[in-house]
């Protein structure tokens, strides 16, 4: 007799229900979450034929967390069923819309036992693995964390002291540099700014790490700390320097999450042996793929087909078909964290592959606006990662981008035209 669980997961307990092949209901608790709930669980499962050999698979609507951890511990399949879905079948055992914990672990129990096949049990992927997606997500989280305290500070600098935002507009990182954030914590407010000695900028600007057109930079934005242009009343403006500064706090500590991030996150990847693969595509760097390892993991019968992996990135496009009515669109339902890093990379491979460009530039020349004729090289590129991972091979530019013998352009490109 096949038995299957299902989990209705909470913050501070959890419903389990067991039930066999038939449907039947065998056995429902209620167990805390904690060591004590999570024991109870594991010998619930045991009474009910849970061995190693033949683990009980379990439905649940997270993949995250200590409970999901200690499940995964052996070769149980866990189903992270996604909670939309869920409360699809929930309509199968009643049209009242009635709703319980219980019923809900139910739901998911029936979920597997029905219809496990189209469902995708979570991943084998290896504890490296798993640390390198715990790095990557986070780092990633805090840049866009960096970003978004940036957006704050720029956007009070813009109430009171423009000359600041203006003063690096033109430099990479804005507001996030090291030299900029050194002297908006000496000068928060245009008053203190105009009294900046020369001597003082020039040392602001080498402790942050400058190296070059020191002076120059420095004369440049002494001038523009000391035009005229429009103030707030001087209690105002005071009130908002000492705001400024609490943001730069906060800017400081994104700034500093970001780069420690990132340093164990390339470490992480690097350690991995699937990053040799990897990083010999043009346009993938440490971070570039670390974050991909992360969101595909390194289980390779995961994705048995590329085409698989393209549509799990959003590369690949979706088509509804009803009646006369066809639609060939983008993915909408995606890994947003992949599909976003994938632009980057496709952005990056321009410049580093002969290939890439002319596929670029062919889709351009065909109607493709930016954003499409990149999304069509990721979806090409995810198949050659796709290959390359399984066979344990590197990339080849001339494999992957074969040129035409009669041309010597990459094939598909038209020939040049002749004088």
């Amino acid at each position: 007799m096949d038995v299957f669980c299902g989990i209705d997961y909470a913050e501070g307990h959890h419903d389990v229900a067991l039930v066999d092949d038939t449907g039947k209901l065998l056995a429902k608790c209620r167990i805390n979450d904690d060591l004590d709930g999570y024991r109870l669980l594991l010998d619930l499962l045991a009474e009910h034929g849970d061995t190693a050999e033949t683990p009980i698979p379990v439905a649940i609507e997270t993949s995250r967390g200590l409970l999901v951890a200690t499940l995964r511990q052996g070769p149980r399949k866990i189903y992270a069923v996604n909670p939309m879905a869920a409360s699809r079948y929930r309509d199968r055992h009643g049209v009242s819309r009635k709703k319980s914990d219980p019923g809900d672990a139910l739901v998911l129990a029936n979920i597997i036992r029905t219809d496990a096949p189209v469902h995708r049990p979570l991943p084998a992927d290896t504890d490296l693995a798993q640390a390198v997606a715990v790095l990557a997500r986070a780092q990633q989280d805090a840049v866009w964390n960096r970003q978004q305290v940036a957006n704050q500070l720029r956007s009070l600098l813009t109430e009171y002291f423009p000359a600041m935002i203006e003063a690096f507009r033109d430099k990479p990182g804005t507001l996030t540099r090291p030299d900029a954030r050194r002297i908006l914590a000496v000068a928060p407010t245009p008053a203190l700014a105009a009294k900046l000695q020369m001597w003082k900028l020039t040392a602001m600007l080498r402790r942050a790490g400058r190296r070059r057109e020191i002076e120059t930079d420095a004369e440049r934005i002494q001038q523009l700390f000391r035009e005229e242009a429009p103030r707030q009343l001087p209690l105002v403006e005071d009130a908002m320097g000492k705001q400024a500064r609490a943001l730069l706090l906060q800017l400081d500590a994104a700034c500093e999450a970001v780069v420690e991030l990132a340093r164990a996150t390339e470490e992480a990847f690097r350690s991995h042996p699937e990053a040799v693969i990897m990083l010999s595509f043009p346009g993938i760097g440490p971070q570039v793929g670390a974050r991909i390892l992360g969101e595909i993991g390194d289980d390779r019968t995961r994705f048995v087909t590329a085409g698989g992996l393209k549509a799990y990135a959003g590369s690949a496009p979706i088509t509804l078909a009803s009646g006369k009515r066809r639609y060939v669109g983008r993915r909408f339902v995606k890994n947003n964290r992949l599909n976003h890093v994938g632009h980057l990379w496709a952005f990056a491979f321009l410049s580093g592959s002969a290939g890439a460009d002319a596929h670029y530039r062919r889709r351009r020349s065909g109607g493709d606006w930016h954003m499409q004729a990149l999304r069509h090289l990721f979806n090409r590129m995810l198949g050659q990662l796709h290959h390359c991972l399984q066979a344990r091979s590197l990339f080849n530019e001339a494999i992957a981008f074969p040129t035409d013998a009669a041309t010597g352009s990459p094939t598909g490109t038209p020939a040049p035209a002749q004088p």
